[in-house]
């Protein structure tokens, strides 16, 4: 009979509750091999990962993760090692075997080859008084009670449980070897992740004949228009050396109009905004966006100053949630 909604929703319950325990169970199980594991990964020429079937896709990520955060990092299958991919392995390197059991042949008859170039091994293993626990250099405990299979067959929480600690050796190496943000945007020019790390103000920002920008002395009825031929929703005013003094933005303005019958001997310094908040060239998309959101009153709009206060562009929140960031 197939399930019913509600024993449905009590499966995944259980799923889950199964799961977190698996992992409380793990953190339990640290001990200062995981010290020792971050260590010997750090000073290793290559990180190898390998593993069968499951195992093998799990090993496969890890691998992944290891390279985009600058290692030199791939997955080895075991079987493809002993038909001449072990020829990529060589001394100094280091061995990182996933295996629930820790009796697979396929491993088993790997471990001697990587010995005999010096290979140090960590084992991520469920079986303690295995083949493979026995012949690594380091171990770290993936034990389970149980499989969330209802059989207790198909690898469900051994499997994430080995990607957890995988996961726990890769950003201790990131904090062991203070590897920064920028080391980690060069591993990712593309996707959101590299549009969050790599793209800067100047990206986007809208500069030369699209600036909008007048002197200061300028009259407020020319400032509107300048603000209406460059469509940007503001116009920022600048000093006789071209540094910044102030901005007008479309808010402003409607204000400006409400307050004043006549505006027509009014001049930019007597209405803008002095000494506005200003952002540089270099910095990240993220970090406009932060400057703009988090305050009180949220602006739209950022005048873009070089190191001598001289603008240089703006940009805007519109362009910056466009760019997908």
């Amino acid at each position: 009979m197939p399930l019913t909604e509600k024993e449905i929703i009590n499966e995944v319950s259980n799923v889950f509750d199964l799961n977190v325990n698996s992992l409380l169970l793990a953190k339990k199980n640290i001990t200062v091999e995981y010290a020792k594991a971050v260590e010997l990964l750090s000073v290793s020429k290559k990180v190898i990962i390998t593993g069968v079937g499951k195992s093998g896709l799990i090993a496969k990520k890890i691998a992944a993760t290891f390279s985009s955060i600058g290692f030199k990092s791939f997955f080895l299958h075991p079987v493809e090692a002993l038909h001449g991919d072990i020829g990529l392995v060589e001394d100094g390197d280091c061995c990182i075997l996933l295996s629930k059991s820790g009796t697979s042949e396929d491993i088993i008859r790997l471990i001697p080859y990587l010995k005999s170039r010096n290979v140090k091994i960590i084992a991520i293993v469920g079986n303690l008084n295995s083949y493979l626990a026995y012949n690594s250099d380091i171990i770290l405990d993936g034990s389970v009670e149980k499989e969330a299979c209802p059989h207790n067959i198909t690898p469900t929480t051994s499997t994430m449980v080995a990607l957890a600690i995988g996961d726990v050796l890769a950003v201790c190496s990131m904090l062991y070897n203070n590897i920064s943000i920028n080391d980690f945007a060069k591993n990712h020019p593309l996707g959101q992740i590299g549009k969050n790390l790599t793209l800067q103000v100047k990206d986007l920002m809208h500069k030369n004949s699209s600036l909008p920008i007048v002197n200061k002395g300028t009259d407020f009825k020319d400032a509107i228009i300048e603000i209406s031929n460059k469509k940007l929703g503001c116009v920022c005013i600048i000093d006789n050396q071209e540094k910044l003094m102030g901005i007008i933005t479309d808010g402003d303005v409607r204000r400006i109009l409400q307050k004043h019958d006549d505006f027509r001997n009014l001049k930019v310094e007597d209405v803008m905004t002095s000494n506005p908040i200003s952002i540089k060239q270099e910095l990240l998309l993220n970090e406009a966006l932060s400057l703009m959101e988090q305050r009180e009153s949220q602006i739209n709009v950022l005048p873009v100053t070089d190191e001598e206060n001289v603008c240089i562009g703006v940009i805007r929140i519109h362009d910056i949630i466009r760019s997908g960031i």
